[in-house]
This record gives C-alpha cells, sequence and structure tokens, in this order.
C-alpha cells in the first residue's frame, strides 16, 4: 500500500502551492490538515471513531476524486495495520467509496472493506448495511486488482455461514464463477476460495451447481496453483455429499475421477487430503466405487493410508472404506495389499475415526468372500482384535465385534476362532453399555454356535471354557438375554441356546439343563403370547444386528416361542441326546406339531431365518 502522508499532500499542498486550493471546500480543507497532523502521529491515532475518522469521512464524501482516492487509501492501509470490530460511521464512508467511478478509489475502498471483513461482526454488519451490490459490479469490472479486491472480500464475508444465503441470492455466484477463470492466478484463487466457501449448505451448493460451477471447479483441478487445486477439490468434495449432484458429476464430468486419483500424488498434502475425501465422498455411490479401483486409485491410496500425516491417513482410511463396500472391489484391496496397513491401524490410539473406518474396511472385505475371510483372519486381524477390543473406544468396540460376526459366518473358520479364545472379550462386551456393542458381540458367540452340516469331530469344548467366565460366562449372557425387555436379546438368547444343544457336546447339553436360571424364562417365552419391544438401536455396516429384526411383529414373537419350545423338548427330554452330533436337524426326531412344538420342516425355515438375520447386509 502506497504512503498515505505523500498521497494527502499531492491532493492537497501547502499554503505556498495554491493550485488546488480553489477546488476544496473549507471543510476539506481543514480535514485534509486534520488527516495530515494525524498521520504523522499515526501509532497512536484512533482512526475509527473521533475527529480522525470524522477528517477520514469528510473527504470520502467529497465530489473531489484526488480526495476520495486519498481516503480510500488511507483506509486500506489503516485497516491493513489494524482489524477491529467498526460500527456504521466507519462502514458507510468505504461503502461510499466503493460506488465510486475512479478505479484507483474502487481498488482502494474494496482492500479497505476487505480488511475489515476479516472480523467476524464486520461481516456480518457490511452485508446489512448493503455491501454485497457494489462488490458484485466491482466484481465485473475490466480492471484485475478491482476484480481481485473486491472477490477477495466476498470470500471473506463468505466464511460466516449468515452471509452465505444472502450471497447465494444477492447475484454474486455467476460473476464469482466466471472469474474462477481469469487469467489472473490472484482472481482465480479468490474466487475459487469464494465458491468453496459457499458450499457449507446444501442449499447453497445447489445454487452454486445452477449457476454452473461444476465444470469450472473440475476443470481447475489441472491449475498449476496448489491453492486454487486445494479449493476446487475441496468445493468439489463438498458437493459430492448430495447424491443428485454426484448422479449430475457422473453424467457430466467423465474425468473426474482420473484427475482426483492423480492429485493423490500431488506435491501438496493438502491437495493430496482433500482428494482423497473428495473420492470419499463419490464413493458413496456403487459406480465410483468400481470407477475408483479402474483407475487405479488402490496404489496412491494405499500410500496415503501408510502415510504418518494424520490428515492423510484418516481420509485415506475414509475413502479406503467406502470403495471397500462394493463386493467386486473385496478381492481388488485385498491383492493391493491393504491388509496388514489396515490391521495395524486398529491400535491407532491418536484417533478413533482411523480406528472405526479401519476395521469396518476389514469387516466389508470379509462381507461375501471365505476366500477373503481367511486371508484376514491369516494376515492377524482376529488376533489383533482380541487384543485391543476391551480398551477401545465404545464406537470401534462396536465395529469390532461386528467384523467378528461376519468372519464367524465361515464355518471353515469357527473352530480357529474358538481356538484364538475370541468367546473370552465377546463374553463381557454382551454386558456393554451400548446395546450395538451387546448384540454384536452376541450376534458373534452366535455365529460361532451355530454349524451347518455339523459333524462328530466339530468341537465345542470352547463354550464349556467360558460357560461360568470370564464375568458369568456364557451362563450369565444368556440369562441376561432372556430376561431383557428387548425382544431382539431374547431372540439372540434362544436362538444361540438351541445352537449349543444341537451341537450334541454333552457336557454343554448339561450345563444348559442343569442351569437353575435359564428354564424357568425359556419356559416364559415358550407360552407368552405377548410381543415385547424390540430395540431401535442401529445395526453394524455389514451384519445385520438383531437389534434390526422386527422381533415387536407377530412373526418375531412367534420366532421366540418357537425357538423357546425346541429347548424345551431338549430340556425337558423330548429329543434323543445321544444322537450323532453330526445329525442335521431334519435327520433328528423331532416331535410332532399337534401340541404347538415345531416340526422338522419348520424347523430348518426357522435355522435359515434367524441365520439370515445373523448375516444379512445392509
Amino acid at each position: 500500500m502506497g504512503n498515505i502522508t505523500s498521497c494527502c499532500e499531492s491532493c492537497f499542498r501547502s499554503n505556498k502551492s495554491q493550485s488546488y486550493e480553489p477546488l476544496l471546500l473549507e471543510n476539506e480543507r481543514e480535514a485534509v490538515a486534520d488527516l495530515l497532523q494525524f498521520l504523522e502521529n499515526r501509532t497512536n491515532t484512533n482512526f475509527f471513531s473521533g475527529p480522525p475518522l470524522t477528517a477520514l469521512t469528510t473527504l470520502s464524501f467529497s465530489d473531489n476524486v484526488d480526495l476520495q482516492r486519498s481516503a480510500a487509501l488511507a483506509f486500506a492501509e489503516i485497516t491493513e495495520k489494524e482489524v477491529r470490530p467498526v460500527g456504521r460511521e466507519t462502514l458507510d464512508p468505504i461503502l461510499f467509496l466503493l460506488s465510486s467511478h475512479d478505479t484507483e478509489v474502487q481498488r482502494a475502498a474494496s482492500a479497505a472493506l476487505g480488511n475489515l471483513a476479516v472480523n467476524t461482526d464486520n461481516k456480518l454488519l457490511i452485508v446489512k448495511l448493503g455491501g454485497l451490490e457494489p462488490l458484485i459490479r466491482q466484481m465485473l469490472s475490466p480492471n484485475v486488482e478491482v476484480q481481485c479486491n473486491a472477490v477477495g472480500c466476498v470470500t471473506n464475508l463468505a466464511t460466516h455461514d449468515d452471509n452465505k444465503t444472502r450471497i447465494a441470492k444477492s447475484g454474486a455466484l455467476m460473476p464469482l464463477t466466471r472469474l474462477a477463470r481469469s487469467k489472473d492466478m490472484r482472481v482465480q484463487r479468490n474466487a475459487t476460495g469464494a465458491l468453496l466457501n459457499m458450499t457449507h449448505s446444501d442449499e447453497n451448493r445447489q445454487q452454486l451447481v445452477n449457476a454452473g460451477a461444476i465444470p469450472v471447479l473440475v476443470g481447475l483441478l489441472n491449475s498449476p496453483d496448489t491453492d486454487v487445486q486445494y479449493y476446487c477439490t475441496t468445493a468439489l468434495s463438498n458437493i459430492a455429499v448430495d447424491g443428485v449432484n454426484r448422479k449430475k458429476l457422473a453424467q457430466s464430468e467423465p474425468k473426474l475421477v482420473q484427475n482426483l486419483v492423480q492429485l493423490m500424488d500431488s506435491s501438496s498434502l493438502k491437495v493430496q487430503c482433500q482428494a482423497a475425501l473428495a473420492l470419499r465422498n463419490l464413493a458413496s455411490d456403487e459406480k465410483y466405487q468400481l470407477e475408483i479401483v479402474k483407475a487405479d486409485g488402490l496404489t496412491p491410496l494405499l500410500r496415503l493410508l501408510q502415510s504418518t500425516y494424520l490428515p492423510l491417513i484418516l481420509s485415506a482410511a475414509a475413502c479406503a472404506r467406502n470403495v471397500s463396500i462394493h463386493p467386486l472391489n473385496e478381492s481388488p484391496i485385498i491383492e493391493a495389499g491393504f491388509l496388514q496397513p489396515l490391521i495395524n491401524l486398529l491400535a491407532f490410539k491418536d484417533n478413533e475415526e482411523v480406528q472405526c473406518h479401519a476395521i469396518s474396511t476389514l469387516r466389508n472385505l470379509a462381507a461375501s468372500s471365505e476366500k477373503n475371510k481367511w486371508a484376514i483372519v491369516k494376515a492377524g486381524a482376529v488376533q489383533s482384535i482380541k487384543e485391543l477390543v476391551l480398551e477401545v473406544p465404545m464406537n470401534v468396540q462396536s465395529e469390532m465385534t461386528a467384523c467378528v460376526a461376519v468372519l464367524a459366518l465361515s464355518d471353515e473358520l469357527k473352530g480357529q476362532l474358538l481356538e484364538m479364545g475370541i468367546c473370552e472379550v465377546l463374553i463381557p462386551l454382551t454386558n456393554s453399555p451400548s446395546s450395538e456393542v451387546q448384540g454384536n458381540s452376541a450376534a458373534a458367540l452366535g455365529n460361532l454356535s451355530s454349524k451347518d452340516g455339523r459333524t462328530a469331530s466339530d468341537d465345542y469344548s470352547a463354550f464349556n471354557e467360558v460357560w461360568d467366565k470370564p464375568e458369568g460366562g456364557m451362563h450369565n449372557y444368556l440369562y441376561r438375554f432372556l430376561t431383557s425387555p428387548d425382544a431382539t436379546f431374547q431372540h439372540i438368547a434362544v436362538w444361540t441356546i438351541v445352537q449349543l444343544l444341537e451341537s450334541g457336546d454333552p457336557q454343554l447339553i448339561s450345563n444348559i439343563r442343569s442351569s437353575p436360571l435359564l428354564a424357568p424364562h425359556i419356559r416364559q417365552l415358550a407360552t407368552s403370547r405377548n410381543s415385547t419391544p424390540s430395540s431401535s438401536v442401529g445395526t453394524p455396516h455389514s451384519v445385520r444386528s438383531h437389534s434390526d429384526q422386527e422381533t415387536d411383529t407377530a412373526e418375531g414373537q412367534g420366532e421366540i416361542q418357537l425357538l423357546s419350545r425346541r429347548i424345551l423338548e431338549f430340556i425337558d427330554g423330548d429329543v434323543d441326546l445321544s444322537m450323532t452330533p453330526g445329525a442335521t436337524p431334519s435327520q433328528r426326531h423331532v416331535a410332532s406339531s399337534a401340541d404347538g412344538s415345531v416340526t422338522g420342516r419348520e424347523h430348518d425355515e426357522l435355522r435359515r431365518s434367524v441365520q439370515k438375520a445373523f448375516s444379512q447386509n445392509h
């Protein structure tokens, strides 16, 4: 900014030179003299009130362009050195100067206003006093300096949420979008920064899209300026939050994913981070989940996942989680080498969100393939879960137990998981303060207890080892769930007990038969006709927890009754427990349905129904 004193002196010279004196009014001459005096002692002068502000105001409202220039330049330099909340008496003269036809006045006045717009209170007052209209006019100026300052001011104003809607409705979005294509990098930076600030609400994002911002932002992803890349990448990330906008992007921007994948290799860490986040938001849709893998997005994503910089780790983990949702991406992600880095992140205690993303990704990778389940267990995921799950935050516990529930769906892995002692950590979590953790842990135990096509070699001794411990063991857990007011938990309990009884393990059957706690409540459930309320808690992403079953319906309550009656057949000796453990339910003796008990066919259907509930994806 130029020296104010010399500027003012050029406008109003000493009494020895009378060339400008006839052009000035008396109050203007006094204002110039006062301002020169104040500027000599500027370090101790408050220009935002009293005589100094009066002098500046007089010059601002003068018809003399030279005096207006002096006032505008003075405001610009003063506000550059000091920003504070100001009142209308300060803003009115600056806003008046904005309407000047003189380019120098416009440039300096918009610079002053942009400086003041850094302050939160000033942002609101500037818009309230009508500052947007002259700023929009200046954005349309042919002068690059005027454009740059005006757009910079709008950028600052747009950081306040209360201003965003007013800016969007003011007609500013079209000129902002046009100036984002400016050949001047300063204008381009300010314009894209302003567009970014306007993407933080649903309504404004839609107005931006309608103003044609999408192709401009996508085109500038290839800008040589990292700030412009960052602003555009972040703006597109915000725009991609909306499903309707993702469809528009998919229809109109075929190179978007490839551009973002390339930006994950940017020299700028903040651009890398935002590129991964933009891909994460796009990957909310199946099309983009597949396209990211097709565009070789896994290679840079894996590199970011192994970074030491938290924002990069977080953004990459979030993106990997969404990409892993598509079944066709499970094997490519595993083959790309993601398993060990994801397992390492389970112990990332610096950030709970990173842990959640990592374990959720592992769960997704295990969802639809036996081969992938084996690979995940072999890589050490379950061992890490066992070591960490009792110590991690509750949200991470919920994701970890859901992951174990998915892995436990594999008949081939159940024995291995039981040998690893996973029940020792699942049982305490069935008494978690979190209903989700309780339900997921119980679902995992239920999946471990269930096996299609049992054989004589099946080993259920692991359940005997945890029958009374830890924390009351399976016995106490089943009792708590049977007596729960939540029909979902009742359902889990009776289902699991049926599986344990059908194992044919003598000790396990004896434990259940001899329990003074279980039988009375099972009898009550077998005869109860009143539906109990089911839980409304959420469900894990890959395994549908029992809290999501409609057990408040007659059908759900009926399943609980049927399962309870099936248990009583075992307990009361109506079922031949000496039969081969490997026999299937249809091969075993099942009582006639004349007295309301379950037939063999009904029992098979019931088994399939409950197993489906255990394994169903969202």
